[in-house]
């Protein structure tokens, strides 16, 4: 179960490092609000990606 965790905050954590990546790409074409858009998606991402570091990593913890 705890491989479960590891492998949803990766994706999280991919999911906010692509949500970055779209932020920075519209910014450079000028268009702020939809950056800011996927820029405010990469910071939920983010966090939501640390708090399911922190479980698996408890998690694997109590396992030891």
């Amino acid at each position: 179960m705890a491989n479960h965790d590891h492998n949803r905050a990766a994706e999280l954590h991919e999911n906010a490092a692509k949500s970055h990546r779209a932020a920075a790409e519209q910014h450079s074409k000028g268009d702020h609000a939809r950056g800011i858009e996927h820029s405010k998606s990469a910071q939920q991402h983010s966090q939501g990606a640390g708090k399911q570091s922190d479980q698996a990593h408890a998690k694997s913890q109590q396992l030891r």
